[in-house]
């Protein structure tokens, strides 16, 4: 029988370890990515060989990813039951709105300091655009423009920790079921305000800026109080995100 030569190793691509699997940061990355953007639901278990299999890395490597999304709170780990996304609670939703109106209103306050002339135009457009889609009864739109609007007042702030923590309980939150946005009258009301806050950073009033963003985001936590606080169990939630 001929010799059968030895098969030449295949070529790491950039990123991934000897075995041509995904490094252990990218795999962090991937499934943070799936329950940060709801592909894998709030209680959904989080199987390891499942996962290892999916993210084509040991299972090691997923117990590592599992950790650190424990600290991040997107993760439960529960003795003999295994792993599962967390699911944040009303009141914990509520809490997390309220540390982020804190962290919020002292970007803004920075911002209001640091924001460039583009950066204010960033926003001008921003508003432009939901001023456009509030007007065509295009909520959802609306909202997504809400959320850019607060990314950029964050990036003007040019404060990191607050950006960090921001992002932290942002990931936490994206998975909560309502839309303060869809209650009736609402985002009217968070257009105004939204309009506030970028007329005190355009003219770099930190003092405006800071207190336009905390009585902006009282009213969220006011909404989403109500909201959860008036739930019964034969009407039907509101889904999706809380948009600030």
């Amino acid at each position: 029988m001929d010799d059968v030569p030895p098969r030449q190793p295949a070529r790491t691509p950039p990123g991934r370890d000897g075995r041509g699997r995904m490094a252990a940061d990218e795999a962090y990355a991937r499934l943070r990515d799936d329950i940060v953007k709801g592909r894998l639901m709030p209680n959904e278990r989080l199987v390891e060989v499942d996962l290892a299999a999916a993210l084509g890395v040991g299972r090691t490597a997923v117990r590592t990813v599992l950790a650190r999304l424990e600290q991040e709170g997107l993760v439960v780990h529960e003795p003999n039951r295994g792993a599962r996304v967390r699911m944040v609670t009303e009141a914990e939703a509520l809490e997390i709105t309220q540390a982020r109106a804190a962290l919020e209103a002292l970007a803004a306050r920075h911002a209001a300091l640091h924001a460039t002339p583009a950066e204010v135009a960033f926003m001008r457009e921003t508003l432009a655009q939901m001023s456009v889609s509030l007007k065509a009864g295009d909520l959802l739109a609306y909202s997504d423009g809400n959320a850019r609007l607060h990314a950029k007042i964050i990036e003007a702030s040019r404060h990191q920790t607050a950006a960090r923590l921001i992002a932290g309980l942002k990931a936490q939150m994206v998975r909560f079921q309502y839309r303060t946005v869809l209650v009736p009258g609402r985002s009217a009301r968070s257009f105004a305000e939204h309009t506030r806050i970028v007329d005190a950073i355009a003219t770099a009033d930190a003092d405006a800026a800071e207190a336009a963003m905390r009585y902006h985001l009282s009213h969220v936590a006011d909404t989403l109080r109500e909201m959860t606080s008036a739930r019964a169990p034969h009407r039907t939630p509101v889904p999706d995100l809380v948009h600030f």
